[in-house]
């Protein structure tokens, strides 16, 4: 059983991602946003992000893996879900819920630049930064925090607690 401890709470996560809009809003005001969400974590940031942009906003999702069936990263991504829509001439802007190694989230931007945006951006949620073994240039980031597992808000282990609405750290018993 695993014993999960808040490590930000409900209310810092969507103070954090109100001013991340306010920020994003404002860098992308005339213009229509282009979000991208790696899925499965990144959809519920997305979704609460989106609400609170005030500019004009589509929606595509992608999923990436470059594990394979081992726990290190490949480095190659394979699209498990491709987008539905192009984004040539697009500003997009990417939405992960988490950034650790920065392996995949490397070669997922390099795919994407190839295919000519206007503009491309990065936003996470959460970034761990001493995990990093590949640097990634993150435009948007609402927190760092320390090598913990953690899960909540869209972050899951084994599939469960992705429903939290705060990030948590998971404390085996």
């Amino acid at each position: 059983m695993d014993n999960i401890r808040v490590l930000i709470p409900e209310e810092e996560v969507d103070k954090k991602i109100r001013e991340m809009a306010a920020e994003i809003s404002k860098k992308y005001e005339g213009k229509t946003l282009h979000l991208v969400c790696v899925l499965r974590g990144g959809v519920f940031f997305m979704c609460e992000l989106a609400k609170r942009l005030t500019v004009p906003v589509t929606l595509d999702f992608m999923s990436v893996s470059s594990y394979g069936d081992g726990t290190e990263s490949s480095g190659q991504i394979k699209i498990v879900k491709d987008l539905d829509d192009s984004i040539e001439g697009k500003d997009v802007l990417v939405v992960e819920d988490i950034i650790d190694s920065g392996r995949t989230l490397s070669k997922l931007m390099e795919l994407l630049e190839s295919r000519k945006p206007e503009s491309l951006a990065l936003c996470t949620l959460l970034d761990k930064p001493e995990r990093r073994v590949v640097e990634v240039d993150v435009d948007y980031t609402g927190f760092q925090i320390p090598d913990l597992f953690v899960v909540g808000y869209g972050l899951d282990c084994a599939q469960q607690h992705r429903n939290y609405p705060y990030v948590g750290v998971v404390e085996n018993e």
